[in-house]
C-alpha cells in the first residue's frame, strides 16, 4: 500500500504556480467625529447664531422702511395708505435672513468640513433660534407697540413711527433655509471623499486551477 503524498493532519498544499487571490487594502477612512463630539458642534453652532441673531435684529432695526402713523386726536391712520413699508419690513428681515444663513453655512464648513447630521441640526437650529432673537431685538429696540400712548405724547396731526413688526412669520425660515442649503452643497462638492479599496493588479494574477 503507498502512504499517502499529503498527511491528513497537514493543509493540502496549493499547486505549483497557483497564487491566491489578492484581497483589498481599503485605505483608512478620515476621521469622522462621535456622536458627542456633533451633539457638542450642533450646540456650539446653536449658541454662536443666537448671538449673531441680535447683529441681525440690529441691522434690521436700522434698515427696515418705517411706516409712519398720524393722529387726528380721536382715532390713528396710516400716513401713506399705500403700504409698502409694511411689505418692506418683512422683506428686509428674509433678506437679512438669507444673507445670515448663507454666512453661517460658510463658516460651519469652513470650521468642519466633513458635514454631518448634527451639524445640519445645529444650522436648522440656530437659524430659528438667531431669526427669533432678531425678532425680538427689533420689536423691543423699535418703537413702542402702545400706538394710543404714543399717539397721544406726539400729540394731534404730528406723524411718528409704527411698532417694527413682522406680518409674515415664514420670514423666520429664511435663515435656516439658507445655511442648510449652502451648507450641504459645499459639502457635497468640496467635502472629503469616502476611501475605496485598492485591489491588487488582477491582470498579473494567474487563473486558478482546479483539482481533480
Amino acid at each position: 500500500m503507498t502512504a499517502p503524498l499529503t498527511p491528513p493532519h497537514q493543509p493540502h498544499s496549493q499547486p505549483h504556480g497557483d497564487t491566491p487571490w489578492p484581497e483589498p487594502f481599503p485605505k483608512p477612512a478620515p476621521d469622522v467625529p462621535g456622536a458627542r463630539h456633533e451633539v457638542r458642534d450642533a450646540l456650539g453652532v446653536v449658541a454662536l447664531s443666537a448671538l449673531a441673531g441680535v447683529v441681525f435684529g440690529l441691522l434690521w432695526l436700522w434698515l427696515a422702511p418705517r411706516i409712519p402713523l398720524i393722529s387726528d386726536g380721536k382715532a390713528v391712520f396710516l400716513k401713506n395708505s399705500e403700504g409698502e413699508a409694511a411689505i418692506g419690513a418683512d422683506g428686509t428681515f428674509a433678506l437679512l435672513g438669507l444673507g445670515f444663513g448663507a454666512l453661517a453655512g460658510l463658516l460651519v464648513f469652513l470650521w468642519r468640513r466633513h458635514g454631518g447630521v448634527g451639524l445640519v441640526l445645529g444650522l436648522a437650529a440656530g437659524g430659528l433660534a438667531g431669526s427669533a432673537v432678531a425678532w425680538g431685538v427689533g420689536s423691543f429696540l423699535g418703537p413702542t407697540d402702545d400706538v394710543v400712548a404714543h399717539a397721544r405724547a406726539v400729540g394731534k396731526g404730528v406723524a411718528f413711527d409704527a411698532p417694527l413688526e413682522l406680518n409674515t412669520v415664514g420670514a423666520l425660515l429664511a435663515w435656516p433655509i439658507a445655511a442648510m442649503i449652502l451648507h450641504l452643497a459645499l459639502t457635497t462638492l468640496f467635502g472629503p471623499r469616502d476611501a475605496e479599496p485598492e485591489w491588487g493588479p488582477w491582470e498579473q494574477v494567474p487563473p486558478r486551477r482546479t483539482e481533480p
